[in-house]
């Protein structure tokens, strides 16, 4: 249960997209009270059907609460919306708590960061890892960084959306971890890719080279999830193409700066690029699979004829 403190203290959070949805609906669950922003009329309203209070600028919501928390789709979104002459660290109320959980570049997070100290703001990143499934589950692994004391006190609330937590340090030590992880969710989903294409080229049953994985060395939680969406071959996407690709761009920045050389990370990109340039962006992110079997001449509609 949460603090009577937390409880008291209504939320303010910017952003209902694929993941804000199920977060603020956690938080609904358990009592809290949360206020909303969203440019988008449709997520307003599934947020205000969940019990949420809708409001149609920032700067009424942010007369609401000193706890401000964000998920916002890019760097450029986040910049707008927190160091804008209207956005959140010119107008939050001294003292307040911004924490973003958005998948951002470090340099544009610690743009922000020198905001949240010009206006005397507290800036907490949250990184999240896992899909809206499971963050609906209320399973997520979050990593955090920046004002350590504001951290441990929204971490009741971060309870409520997460099973695993990390704080890591006080400055972008989150974004760099988030980056970390999805560098190996996409090098690995290029290697299930390549692997079935060479399975199913060489003449292996679809369904039972799958069945082996799921039960093999390479048996991870990520090739278990993929494995029942490949076994009906549905690229319903839970993070498109599109997204993974920014993803992997911001990997390619911070490899950059640190001097880190990222071969099959670069060879993916361009993997990704084809994919989108098919057709395939707004699909999941592991009909990778499509563009490699495309590139062995094998038919992506017919496996499971």
């Amino acid at each position: 249960m949460l603090s009577s403190t937390l409880l008291q203290s209504p939320i303010a959070w910017i952003g209902v997209g694929k993941m804000g949805l199920p977060l603020i609906t956690h938080l609904l669950n358990a009592g809290v009270v949360v206020h909303i922003y969203d440019l988008s009329t449709e997520r307003a309203e599934l947020s205000r059907a969940l019990g949420a209070i809708v409001h149609s600028n920032i700067q009424s919501l942010l007369l609401q609460s000193k706890y401000i928390f964000s998920s916002l789709p890019n760097d450029q979104v986040l910049m707008d919306v927190a160091t804008s002459q209207y956005g959140v660290l010119p107008l939050a109320q001294p003292g307040s708590t911004f924490t973003d959980t958005s998948t951002v570049s470090v340099s544009a997070s610690e743009q922000v960061a020198i905001c949240a100290k010009h206006f005397g703001v507290n800036y907490v990143r949250v990184a999240l890892s896992g899909n809206p499934t499971v963050a609906k589950a209320g399973q997520l692994t979050i990593m955090a960084s920046g004002n350590q004391s504001s951290y441990e006190l929204i971490l009741p609330l971060l309870k409520l959306v997460g099973s695993n937590h990390f704080f890591l340090g006080n400055q972008e030590q989150a974004r760099l971890m988030k980056l970390v992880i999805n560098l190996m969710i996409s090098v690995s989903a290029g290697m299930i890719a390549e692997a079935l294409a060479l399975g199913r080229k060489g003449g292996l049953d679809w369904q039972q080279m799958l069945e082996v994985m799921e039960t093999s060395a390479v048996a991870s939680p990520m090739v278990k999830y993929k494995t029942p969406i490949l076994k009906d071959r549905d690229f319903t996407s839970t993070m498109s193409a599109i997204a993974q690709t920014k993803d992997i761009d911001l990997i390619l920045d911070a490899a950059k700066i640190h001097g880190v050389p990222l071969h099959l990370t670069v060879t993916l990109r361009q993997m990704y690029q084809a994919l989108i340039a098919q057709g395939g962006g707004e699909e999941d992110y592991i009909a990778i699979v499509k563009q490699v079997e495309r590139s062995a001449g094998l038919d992506v509609e017919s496996v499971l004829k």
